[in-house]
């Protein structure tokens, strides 16, 4: 077999070369039932559509069992079915190759940055209170940032949080963003801006006074600019723009960043970031009532800094957020204290009176912070989020929910807590190197179903997730920012049914430790997909429930 850990994209392509046609005629099965019979299918219908009849020469099915590749899965006989052509995994090999040491070099280090992006969320510089709409694009940029750095991508976060401001909702929900200041620069860097505005044919100055609101300095006609420069996509009421040093500061800050990405090379952000890679790409992360304002800003940057990255700007626009039964508006941080005291209601239900310990509010708050940020972030972020605030809608029992992922995750603390007190008693021996683990035991259709659907695709899971398609007209672009909380919700509920079903932990008999040490590294393995999985959305593991 080839070495190396195993990807699904490389076996895909190794089974569409078999065939020798361009198209991609496999698709990777995932659910249960169909698992029971094949792993990789070639339906009956895309065979049809390139072979005559849909017959394939009986050559290239008799190649597919001996497929190789550094990242190609062992595969079995390939099969003529009335679904298709259907082709099975060697499991037990397969099992070897993913929970067994890995040859080979290591993968690359996070830290060989490979590219730069700036992220910026207008809503962190109103001065208004943040409400629930505001902070699901904090949310989402949060997130999308610790996503692009597991990609090796360096990130910038603006604007700077405003230190005479209260940032206690950010610092409780554990988003990550920088604060201060800004760059001793910045005065400069607003000068220049005033300067070029001066320069600009399609500015004007403002004398203050009669008819001028406090504080304009310049009107620019946006509307000529759009239409001169051909741009796509932009409100067609985008006309004149009163422009105010506040402007021109949040457009410094953004410079400011562009010119902190250390990237000089164009090729050095990866394709599956920005194709349309250049020295450094500008996301504004926006709420859908932002989006105006935003495209203002947007048309002002290019024209006072006609260069490359100001055209390559890109707009990731969030839905609306819905609150169903509010008695008022509602802001972020009473949103936060809300869910905070409903979570605690439901865990009393659950586990019986808490104990007023300080271990027991890290538990509170964490699943508090969970339930909002899968809130937010399980639903596509061009849709809308509904929140329901009324006392029972929220449970620690939902499939769908953070609490659900989090208890789950602390399921597996627990079992390898269990295991290890058990070998301090000496009713265990401890587990052995992977060299010597038997993963043939591994026979259970939950255990396939952890392996084939959540281990094998993780490092595709986080590098979809991280990917930013150029749009294909226009400035907005669509993220798959929902996919690490699906993928979360899906792998718990794999994971509770096959825990729930199967004893890990057997009786301390020697002739059963082979099966029991086999499943202890399957789940360890899952562990860590649980952890790095969550570390992507600022949640720390929990150890009890």
């Amino acid at each position: 077999t080839g070495e190396g850990r195993p990807s699904v994209a490389a076996t895909l392509r190794a089974l569409n070369g078999a065939l020798g046609r361009p198209a991609a005629l496999w698709v990777k099965e995932s659910g249960a039932r169909n698992l029971r019979h094949r792993d990789f299918l070639a339906p009956r219908a895309a065979l049809s559509a390139v072979f005559p009849g849909g017959q394939v020469p009986p050559e290239a099915v008799s190649a597919v069992p001996s497929l190789r590749g550094p990242a190609v899965l062992p595969l079995d006989v390939c099969r003529q079915t009335p679904a298709g052509l259907a082709v099975q995994v060697r499991r037990p090999e397969a099992f070897q190759r993913l929970l067994g040491p890995l040859p080979g070099p290591e993968p690359p280090a996070a830290g060989a940055r490979t590219g730069c992006v700036v992220l910026h969320c207008p809503a962190l510089r109103g001065p208004a209170a943040l409400r629930p709409r505001h902070l699901r694009s904090v949310l989402l940029a949060d997130h999308l940032a610790q996503l692009l750095r597991a990609q090796g991508v360096g990130v910038h976060l603006v604007p700077a949080l405003n230190e005479e401001r209260s940032w206690e909702v950010l610092r409780q929900l554990r988003i990550d963003w920088p604060s201060g200041p800004g760059g001793s620069s910045l005065p400069e860097a607003v000068s220049a801006l005033k300067a070029a505005l001066g320069r600009c044919p399609c500015a004007a100055a403002c004398e203050q006074g009669a008819g001028t609101a406090e504080g304009v300095i310049y009107k620019v006609h946006l509307k000529s600019f759009v239409e001169q420069q051909g741009l796509v996509g932009y409100d067609p009421n985008l006309d004149v723009l009163l422009v105010t040093e506040g402007t021109l500061r949040s457009l410094a800050e953004l410079q400011e960043a562009v010119l902190q990405c250390p990237v000089s090379d164009p090729m050095a952000l990866p394709v599956s970031c920005f194709p349309s890679s250049s020295c450094c790409s500008i996301v504004h992360v926006v709420n859908c009532e932002e989006e105006f304002q935003q495209q203002q800003l947007d048309v002002l940057w290019r024209i006072l800094d006609p260069g490359a990255h100001t055209a390559l700007q890109k707009h990731l626009v969030c839905g609306p957020v819905k609150v169903t039964n509010p008695s008022s508006i509602i802001e972020a941080d009473q949103y936060f204290q809300l869910r905070k005291r409903q979570m605690y209601d439901a865990s009393v239900i659950k586990y019986g009176e808490l104990a007023q310990d300080e271990a027991w509010t890290e538990v509170i708050d964490t699943l508090t912070v969970a339930a909002i940020r899968f809130e937010m972030l399980s639903t596509a972020h061009r849709s809308q989020v509904t929140l329901d605030l009324e006392n029972n809608s929220i449970s620690t029992k939902g499939t769908k929910s953070g609490a659900f992922v989090m208890y789950n995750c602390a399921r597996l603390a627990t079992l390898f807590d269990t295991f290890q007190r058990a070998v301090e008693q000496g009713m265990y021996p401890p587990l052995p190197p992977v060299s010597e683990l038997n993963f043939s035991c591994l026979r259970e259709e939950g255990e396939w179903l952890l392996l084939f659907n959540y281990l094998l695709p993780f490092p595709e899971v986080l590098q979809q997730a991280a990917q930013l398609p150029p749009p294909s007209k226009g400035f907005r672009i669509t993220a798959n920012t929902e996919t690490v909380c699906k993928f979360l919700i899906q792998l718990s509920m794999d994971f509770s049914s096959y825990y729930n079903r199967v004893h890990v932990l057997g009786e301390p008999f020697p002739h059963l430790f082979d099966q029991m040490f086999a499943r202890l590294r399957l789940l360890g393995a899952v562990r860590d997909v649980f952890h790095s999985a969550l570390a992507t959305l600022h949640l720390p593991p929990l150890s009890q429930i």
